[in-house]
């Protein structure tokens, strides 16, 4: 009888207890960004910073503690000096002769979201830690965007 009540002990301390993957971690945020006359690189930073969650008291580099950004007219990013036709974005398609290079102004009129992605994907961490921190970016070249439900909070910049 000894071992029943034993047994029933550990199976209720087990019950109460939480289990790991369940830590203190606050709620993630959403917030939302107006691109619309901001200096593309100051921009990225601040996203960065957020998507990695270095603004909390409680970040850790090796935990994903960042907040979830959603950031609107990205078409109206603003660059300093001759950024606008001296900047190049290279793609290389894997073969010979597959190298693309595009302007700045280029890449605006035909993605105008992938500026905003390129700046803040290098300002990140280049490994899986990273890759999960970029999912938590939406960047939208209008002022409409999907995430009403969220609601998300205006965020200076």
């Amino acid at each position: 009888m000894r071992w029943c009540n034993l047994l029933l002990n550990v199976m209720t301390q087990i019950a109460k207890a939480k289990p790991k993957t369940e830590k203190n971690h606050e709620e993630k945020a959403w917030y939302i960004i107006d691109a619309k006359n901001k200096v593309l690189g100051r921009l990225a930073t601040r996203i960065a910073t957020r998507l990695m969650g270095k603004h909390k008291p409680t970040w850790q580099p090796y935990m994903d503690m960042g907040d979830y950004i959603v950031v609107i007219n990205a078409s109206k990013v603003s660059v300093t000096g001759r950024k606008e036709e001296q900047k190049k974005y290279f793609r290389y398609s894997g073969y010979p002769g597959g190298l693309k290079t595009e302007t700045l102004k280029d890449l605006r009129n035909r993605k105008p979201q992938d500026i905003i992605y390129h700046a803040v994907a290098g300002m990140l961490p280049k490994n899986r830690l990273g890759s999960a921190m970029f999912k938590k970016l939406f960047v939208y070249s209008g002022e409409r965007h999907p995430h009403e439900a969220q609601e998300p909070k205006e965020l200076e910049v």
